[in-house]
Formats: structure tokens, sequence, C-alpha cells
């Protein structure tokens, strides 16, 4: 998060060279930061499957073959986006748009950790959370990152998805079915993304407008950024809240999301109602990382103990 606002920023990025360097490229080309984000709502998943601790050789796999998974999607999105990555201050320094690495190499990489990902999960997991898998990916890389992103303002929203599929994957792995709990994190996390993102998104318009790249605020303000904002925020904590009555989620788990989706909606309207700098964007883009990070162990909490 910090190395994401620091580029947002500007900061220089100065990359280490040799051995350490090379390994290092490859390891940005996966995206690291979205990956960690992804296993933590799939380990989620499968504890709150479990009821406890999931089996340890499952959980290995699971994770592994998730990590490859995303690995793979954060490669080739890296490669498809590499002229527009060049524009952006954010995302210049980047290992293809420097030529670090070539753009065969990354593809051979990619390849790899895909086919790896899909064979461990559907070798040592089980198939319905391998095919799982794939179609997030498949998703990504083909619907967002190849046609969404560079068409449509609403990328975002309806590519928000494929960050939506790992919990199904954690709650398929442990049960070989997908359950209430597993579309319940489903559904948050695909509310969750327009807020998160267009709060970054705020902060790095110029980026986007350079690189014709067709974000809500550089092609439709910022006012009218910070409204969807808000709306989001406001459907995602009902939507958040509704999984009690519901009988999704439990009491621990209802008086934890309202104070937390709170919260949320403050630093919406303050992201509306603020000054014209970035700090309020900034500060709900923190939050946001918190929010779905501490909803996932509420939501692990209530259903053990429920």
């Amino acid at each position: 998060m910090s190395s994401t606002l620091a580029r947002v920023d500007g900061a220089p990025s100065h990359a280490p060279t040799g051995l350490a360097g090379k390994i290092g490229d490859y390891y940005e080309l996966t995206k690291p930061r979205i990956m960690y984000l992804l296993l933590i709502t799939t380990i989620a998943a499968m504890v709150m499957a479990a009821r406890g601790i999931p089996p340890l050789a499952v959980t290995l796999w699971t994770l592994l073959g998730g990590a490859l998974a995303a690995a793979s999607a954060g490669t080739f999105n890296c490669i498809y986006d590499v002229d527009i990555d060049a524009l952006m201050k954010r995302t210049r320094n980047r290992p293809l748009p420097t030529g670090r690495i070539s753009i065969r190499n990354a593809t051979i990489f990619a390849i790899v950790l895909g086919i790896a990902s899909f064979a461990i999960m559907y070798l040592l997991v089980n198939p319905l959370a391998a095919w799982l898998s794939l179609a997030g990916n498949v998703y990504y890389v083909v619907i967002y990152t190849m046609w969404l992103k560079r068409t449509t303002p609403l990328n975002i929203v309806i590519g928000g998805a494929a960050g939506s599929v790992p919990p199904l994957v954690g709650w398929a792995a442990v049960t070989h079915t997908i359950g209430g709990p597993a579309l319940g994190l489903f559904a948050l996390i695909f509310l969750w993304t327009p807020p998160h993102f267009w709060s970054l998104a705020l902060m790095t318009e110029l980026d986007y407008d350079a690189a014709n790249i067709p974000m809500l605020p550089n092609v439709s303000g910022e006012e009218r950024t910070k409204r969807e904002i808000v709306y989001y925020s406001i459907v995602l904590v009902l939507a958040s809240l509704a999984l009690y009555p519901l009988h999704v989620m439990g009491a621990l788990y209802f008086g934890a999301a309202a104070v937390l989706g709170g919260i949320f909606l403050m630093d919406a309207f303050k992201t509306w109602r603020g000054r014209a700098d970035k700090d309020y964007a900034r500060r709900l883009f923190r939050f946001s990382l918190v929010y779905l990070a501490l909803m996932c162990v509420v939501m692990v909490i209530d259903r053990i103990i429920s």
C-alpha cells in the first residue's frame, strides 16, 4: 500500500541490478500487493468453510495455487498494458516499460505460472476450485484488461467480479461446493472495489488521462466520481449488514460490520464534501484496505463461534 502511494506521489523507483534485481523484476510483474489481498480473502473463506483450521495440506496447496494464479494474471496484465504503463507516472518504472524484462520472457513466465496453478488446484485440491480459479483469471485478463479497461469508465465496476472470485475458490477447496458466506464475501468485495479504486483514481486521474484510459474521474469529473463513491459505499454497507438478517452471518459480525461500515461511510462523505486536494481520497483508499481485511477477520471469528 505504501509503495502504491509513493508512486502516486511521484517518488522515484530505483531498481537493483544483478540476479537480485532480475528476481525482483519478475516478482514485481506478479503485482504482489494485489496477490496478498486475494490470498487473504481466500484463506478467510477456507476458515469459514471449515469453521476452524482447514486441513493443512489443502490450505497450503490452495494458497500456492492461488498465488500462482494471481501472479499469472498480474503478469498478463502487465504484458497487455505495457503501452499505457509507459505513459503513466505511477507505472512507467515497471520492468516491461523500462525493458528490464522482455515481452517474450514475461509471456513465458505468465504461461508457466498459469499452467502450474491449474495443475496444482486440479490435482491437489479439487476440480471445482481449479476451474473457479481459472475462470477468475480469464475474466481479469480477457474481460477486464483486454476489453473493459480501455473502453468504458465502468471498467472497475464490471471488472471487479474477477477480484471477488478467491473466496469462492477458498470455500470450494474445503467443501467442494459454493456456500452462502463465500457468496456474501464475493458480494462485499464486488461492491467494495469501486470506492476503493476510485479513491486511488482521484489521485492519479492525470495519469489515466495521459494514457487515454477512461477512468471515471477523467471522463465524468471529480464531483461525479465522489458522488459515485458515496453511492457505492452506501450499497456496500447495506449489503454487508444484510448478511445478518439473511442468516448468513451472526450478531458479532453485524455489530462489527456496522462500526466498520460507519467509518467507511464517514470517509466516503468526507471525500465527497471535503477539500479539493487529495487528502480525503488518500485516507479513504488507506482505510478501504483496512476495512476489507478487518471484515474478513470478523467473518472468520463470527463463523467459528456461531
